[in-house]
């Protein structure tokens, strides 16, 4: 019997070898690891092996899901919310009862609700999986589309296996379904969201980047636990959590802290997603053990399996076919909507220009029309046009998005080959009751399914990305030309601060007048490194000044005009140049 250390220590050196060759050699590491497990496994003097589902989804799946939902492009994940939304809820529900349907018919005893449960357990993309197509360089909106659906499908999923459980021994309720999947839906919303919030002010007050960190640990697991137990989906409300983490980290936490998370979550990912796959190629002994004592033994599965693949590529394709239809269309009527637009930014012109000449206190019109019911002063009239000016600048920003980055047959050829199955397929086939009609041969069907895609379309994609010419869509991060106006908005920010005298040193004084007039000379040009700007004042009015800048960051993340992949850069500059000037600061003190 080997050490159980050993064995520890042994795998996380096979994940990091992995993860290092694999690029080298065209290969994913995911891939390279369930290999190794499957030949591992093989082995005549290695015992079978199998792992308590429970452990894959409730100890593995929720920091995965949760680190994966902190870097979420969450701008472009709200404009595309209605494409992954269907995605992660039509596709499955219907990939399932078509699955349903087939199963029932050709395995003799199943049942239709069996037949459906196992299609649930094939339906979901797996978050990890996906993580393969995140290294292709494809364009940002479909490793989007791809991300939001594999974090948010794996709820329809074990919400359509529970109920179809259940319905092997109650009978199968449309309502009760609906029912159960909306109330799951709700709770893990809720809980989530107040799990993500208290995180950002608890880690806040807690000034220490180390505990920081360490605290972060436990944040996908408090808002699993509670969602679970209240009859909420966990996953789903660790992928809240995340967002909810995600979008407040700029605000909340400093500098360090961002690091520190960023590096340190990045290891837990590589090793956790190459335990998974490393454990998935590690079980198939175990599997096909039970499998071969069967009459039929591996060949009804291994059919079963090819064909209920194909099922769901084909649902899959006719599913983002009609997707793609549907972007092309509001892609098409993109002009009749910007005219509609600028005819409400013009109605606020107007508005605004009779607030300019008429009295103090004026009558806006009500929606609809009719009379107003109340008066409004010149304040409030004009917050109102500010808000409205806001929300018209992003909904310019969305259909420049819309615009700019269409969806055509290439993508959605991507969006269906790397929808590939995972972990939570085995992981929710080993929940099915010890007492399941043919359980044996339904998780063998499952363990193939999750393999043979990973194998066929992981291994194939990059060679279709390619043929498809879709690997210079620059989805490395922002271009150029987006980075230089986004500093030059940040850099014009800081200098209306410098020239407004708002910026006070860390002892509430106000800072020497020749040390605001070098240095906001500077703000129309990157900072240099000459002798002044080694005094202690410059020091303190340049971290003042970088604090304007990533407030005015904070805001511009909301108008839209500008992408996440830039936001995150600038921010990520910023926090540099921070630290590195605090670190000078504390030599000069």
């Amino acid at each position: 019997m080997l050490d159980p250390l050993l064995i520890f220590v042994g795998a996380v050196v096979v994940i990091c070898l992995a993860t290092a060759f694999g690029p080298r050699f065209n290969l994913a590491g995911p891939l390279i690891l369930m290999a190794l497990g499957l030949g591992v496994s093989l082995l005549p003097f290695v015992p079978a092996l199998e792992i308590d589902p429970e452990l894959i989804l409730v100890v593995v799946l929720p920091p995965l899901l949760y680190s994966a939902a902190v870097q979420l492009p969450a701008i472009e994940f709200r404009r595309d919310f209605g494409p992954i939304a269907g995605l992660s809820v039509l596709l499955v529900v219907v990939s399932s009862i078509v699955l349903g349907l087939f199963f029932a018919w050709l395995i003799p005893g199943l049942g239709i609700a069996l037949g459906i449960a196992l299609g649930a357990i094939l339906s979901p993309t797996d978050a990890v999986a996906t993580s393969i197509a995140k290294r292709l360089g494809i364009s940002t909106r479909v490793v989007t589309l791809l991300e939001g659906e594999s974090l948010l499908n794996d709820a329809t999923a074990l919400v359509l296996l529970r109920t179809a459980i259940a319905a092997v021994a109650g009978g199968f309720a449309v309502g009760d379904t609906v029912f159960a999947f909306g109330q799951a839906v709700i709770v893990a919303v809720l809980v989530g969201a107040v799990v993500g919030w208290v995180n950002l002010r608890v880690r806040a007050w807690v000034a220490h980047s180390a505990a920081n960190t360490a605290l972060s640990f436990t944040i996908p697991f408090i808002a699993y636990l509670p969602s679970e137990h209240l009859g909420g989906s966990g996953l789903v409300a660790a992928v809240v959590a995340g967002i909810v983490t995600g979008q407040g980290a700029a605000r909340w936490f400093t500098p360090d802290e961002r690091i520190s998370d960023r590096l340190n979550w990045r290891t837990v990912e590589l090793l956790l997603e190459g335990a998974v796959f490393l454990v998935m190629g590690l079980e198939l002994k175990e599997i096909v053990q039970r499998n071969l004592e069967r009459d039929q033994g591996l060949w009804q599965g291994a059919w079963l399996a090819l064909a209920a693949l194909a099922i769901v590529l084909i649902v899959r394709s006719a599913y983002v076919a009609m997707l793609v239809w549907l972007q092309g269309r509001r892609r098409r009527h993109h002009g009749r909507t910007r005219e509609r637009v600028e005819a409400m930014d013009d109605r606020l012109d107007q508005f605004e220009a009779r607030l300019d000449a008429g009295p103090t206190d004026v009558e806006p019109p009500r929606r609809g029309g009719g009379r107003p019911t109340r008066r409004f002063d010149m304040a409030h009239a004009r917050r109102r046009i500010e808000m409205g000016r806001s929300r018209l600048r992003r909904l310019v920003a969305d259909l420049d998005y819309y615009r700019d980055t269409p969806l055509n047959w290439r993508h959605g050829s991507v969006i269906v080959w790397a929808g590939m199955r995972g972990v939570v397929t085995l992981a929710a086939a080993q929940t099915l009751p010890r007492d399941t009609v043919e359980r044996p041969l339904l998780i063998f069907v499952a363990f193939l399914v999750a393999v043979l895609s990973l194998l066929l379309q992981g291994l194939t994609l990059p060679g279709l990305v390619r043929m498809l010419g879709l690997t210079d869509d620059n989805a490395e991060g922002p271009t150029r030309e987006e980075q230089q106006a986004l500093n030059a908005e940040l850099r014009s920010a800081a200098g209306e601060a410098v020239a407004a005298g708002k910026l006070q040193r860390r002892d509430g004084h106000p800072f020497p007048e020749n040390i605001v007039r070098v240095v906001g000379a500077r703000m129309t040009q990157p900072p240099d490194e000459d002798v002044d700007a080694r005094t202690q004042e410059v020091l303190e009015l340049r971290l003042a000044i970088i604090e304007v800048m990533r407030a005015r960051l904070g805001e511009l993340s909301h108008d839209g005009r500008h992408a996440t992949a830039a936001l995150r850069h600038a921010l990520a500059e910023l926090d540099a140049d921070q630290l590195s000037l605090e670190l000078r600061l504390d030599d000069a003190e």
